[in-house]
């Protein structure tokens, strides 16, 4: 149907005439009626003003319609809300199955006197009660985190609502609407990303722990457990950490430097930015005056009094011995599944000073002579080991060479050679000819190419004549000296051919020293440990050190002997350095091209091995076993020694004074040996001059050289003599 435009409409018509029988349209009455012009738009707009007037005003009306639709809308939010908690609830475990999850455990290694070496494990410190810390840390973290931390519930609407107010007038995060319950919730539970179900789950966890748990307990877990920034978990391992003392000793300072790291640990640890974290821990301060928890008066002195962050930690030798320790406890009492403590044989005091000798000697001898490293091992007479220094500065390396480092030990290798020959019937006395030798396509030669001729092997290895060592090892058999070796506590593997006469297969310095024990105790091997006892927190002893029965493995007689021979080294030989006022023996050694230099000594109290050397094997500016180690080692053994009566070496066996043909020195008479050539004693400068021959203790310029590295680094070249004798 056409719509009604209100005009009449126009009929169409087929042709001019109008004959009634033949006329198309439609009658008048036919037709629809057509629509009239009304006023109903008027009416209804004056309806629709009549509404608004009845509707009490333009403005009211609008607030009420505002209302009205926040009411809808909070209706139907907290409707999709709480489908939201129900839904990601529903995904959670039964609350039945809730436990906290146990904390990772903690190693506390301690010194043979009780004092803390280390706290090893994921953790970095021991779980600590909250009575036993300091009160000023419970109160710092409460006030900078939470001060609504013992009114809420788990979930605090008045500080989070705070939090959101300054977030937004600040235009950036500035604080956290978390409570220490929900961060707690989060760190025990969760994942650290970002999203609403995390967050959900977050704030039913909190409310299950404050119905499980009292608000103490809620803490302490808390501040047991919250990460604090290098490497600390816990305010026991950070107060270690930052300030090297136990949570308990932890002034208000410091409470609030600890407290402060929490909004972001690793950017204000004081151990990377000392500056932000003293300030933030100011803020701290402020707080906990605002809510009372300290006066003016402490807050005065605890500002003039900043926190001083400790100058190193993880530098000190300690820690290898606590690496070490965590080698081998494993094997001693398996997965370590709590808390545990580790007694350690290490003399804490002699470790100290161990490390400072070799790090004095380094710091004021290191570019002059070329040397970067040392290492130092302290045994007793049981094998317990009392310091372990594996290198000049743990916080740089932390490869131990002491127990993880092979290197040639040059003439300290002797003594197995000249043993090995003792129990085959030689004595100090017999004679051997030392001049140039041959042994198949090899021709071992002393260093500066000097011989003497006839000579008694106590001569011989007092002046670690090459020549002679040579001879004995192929008179008494190769094989004879690596089962001696290995029978006194040598475990690395050692090549049966001629050159072990010079030391050329690889020791580490902690076995070697180790192998020297036995001519201190009087001939009994001393199996090596350093960990005495493990026990829990509690007191139940997982594991304690039993010393097997003794087992021999030298003759007393031969015992004395050697004895007898190892003196001369000290006392007229190449060690004349290590002279301190006990009787005192031991053997240098120094590797071809001078890359390692040694020396390992003993008294009846200790026995100490000293290395000095580079990692990557670069020879050092002549550095020999009678210098730099046998200093190092002096200093070591006059603290080691203070106050302990003088005892004399084991054995009562006397060198006979004779005089050998062609020669000017008779053993034990304590005569100079004459020095070697060609290297003034003026290079040595601080150190000293050279001891007589002692360059002499070199091992032949034909041995093989050291690989280039302790650590896995490149390999050595292949000389002729390696292929000569098959190494």
């Amino acid at each position: 149907m056409a719509r009604d435009t209100g005009k009449q409409r126009i009929e169409p018509r087929f042709g001019s005439d109008r004959r009634s029988g033949e006329d198309l349209r439609a009658d008048p009455e036919d037709r629809p009626v057509a629509k009239r012009k009304t006023t109903r738009k008027p009416a209804a707009s004056k309806r629709r003003k009549t509404r608004r007037g009845s509707s009490g005003g333009g403005f009211t009306g609008l607030v009420r319609r505002l209302v009205y639709w926040s009411l809808v809308l909070c209706l139907w939010g907290g409707i999709a809300l709480a489908g939201t908690v129900i839904y990601f609830a529903a995904k959670m475990p039964q609350t039945t199955t809730w436990a906290i999850p146990d904390r990772p455990p903690n190693v506390k290694i301690v010194s043979v006197e009780g004092d803390l070496i280390a706290n090893r494990g994921a953790s970095g410190g021991e779980a600590i009660r909250l009575h036993d810390m300091s009160p000023y840390l419970p109160e710092a973290v409460v006030a900078i985190e939470d001060r609504r931390f013992y009114s809420h519930f788990g979930v605090d609407p008045i500080g989070f609502a705070r939090a959101m107010a300054t977030n937004v007038i600040s235009g950036r995060l500035v604080q956290g609407g978390s409570t220490i319950t929900q961060q707690l919730a989060k760190n025990l539970f969760l994942t650290p990303e970002r999203t609403i179900e995390r967050k959900v789950q977050e704030v039913l966890l909190a409310l299950w722990l404050e119905r499980k748990y009292t608000k103490d307990q809620i803490l302490e877990m808390y501040l047991n457990r919250v990460y604090l920034g290098s490497g600390s978990y816990g305010v026991a391992a950070a107060s270690r950490r930052y300030f090297n003392k136990s949570a308990k000793e932890v002034t208000l300072s410091e409470a609030a430097l600890i407290a402060g790291l929490l909004k972001a640990p690793s950017r204000l640890s004081p151990a990377r930015d000392p500056k932000a974290a003293s300030e933030r821990a100011q803020l701290v301060l402020g707080a906990m005056r605002e809510q009372g928890m300290i006066g003016d008066k402490e807050l005065n002195f605890a500002m003039k009094q900043p926190a001083t962050r400790a100058a190193s930690y993880w530098s000190g030798s300690e820690q290898y011995v606590a690496d070490r320790v965590m080698e081998e406890l494993p094997g001693l009492i398996g997965d370590v599944r709590s808390d545990v403590i580790v007694d350690t044989t290490v003399d804490l005091g002699l470790q100290k000073l161990g490390e400072a000798s070799i790090r004095d000697l380094i710091s004021k001898n290191g570019e002059k002579l070329n040397v970067s490293q040392g290492a130092m091992v302290s045994i007793d007479g049981t094998g317990a080991v009392r310091a372990l220094i594996g290198g000049y500065d743990y916080a740089n390396s932390q490869f131990d060479r002491a127990s993880e480092a092979k290197r040639q030990p040059g003439s300290a290798f002797k003594p197995f050679v000249y043993l090995s020959a003792l129990e085959q019937g030689f004595t100090p006395e017999s004679v051997r000819n030392d001049a140039p030798i041959r042994i198949g396509n090899w021709t071992p030669g002393n260093f500066n190419g000097k011989y003497f001729g006839k000579v008694t092997l106590a001569e011989a290895l007092a002046r670690s004549l090459n020549s002679v060592s040579a001879q004995l090892v192929m008179e008494v058999g190769p094989s004879t000296v690596v089962s001696t070796a290995h029978r006194l506590g040598i475990e690395s593997n050692l090549t049966a051919n001629a050159s072990l006469a010079l030391g050329t297969s690889e020791v580490t310095l902690l076995e070697l020293t180790d192998s020297f024990v036995p001519f201190a105790n009087g001939g009994y091997k001393a199996p090596i440990h350093i960990i005495r006892r493990v026990t829990t927190n509690e007191g139940k002893v997982l594991y304690e050190f039993k010393r097997p029965q003794p087992d021999r493995v030298i003759d007393a007689r031969n015992v004395g002997m050697m004895n007898a021979m190892l003196r001369q080294t000290v006392e007229s030989g190449t060690a004349t350095k290590a002279k301190f006022g006990w009787p005192a023996a031991g053997k240098t050694g120094t590797s071809q091209n001078f890359r390692d230099a040694w020396f390992i000594g003993y008294t009846s109290n200790l026995t100490t091995g000293v290395w000095f050397g580079n990692d990557d094997g670069r020879p050092t500016k002549k550095i020999t076993g009678g210098s730099l180690p046998a200093i190092a080692w002096k200093d070591f053994m006059v603290a080691a020694h203070k106050g302990v009566p003088v005892a004399q070496l084991p054995g009562d066996y006397q060198l006979h004074q004779q005089v050998i043909e062609g020669n000017d020195i008779l053993p034990g008479s304590g005569d100079s040996v004459p020095a070697a050539e060609g290297v003034p004693s003026a290079q040595l400068d601080p150190v000293g001059p050279i001891p007589p021959a002692d360059l002499g203790d070199q091992t032949g310029s034909t041995h093989p050289v050291p690989p280039g590295s302790v650590g896995g680094g490149k390999g050595r070249k292949t000389t002729l003599f390696d292929l000569i004798m098959g190494n």
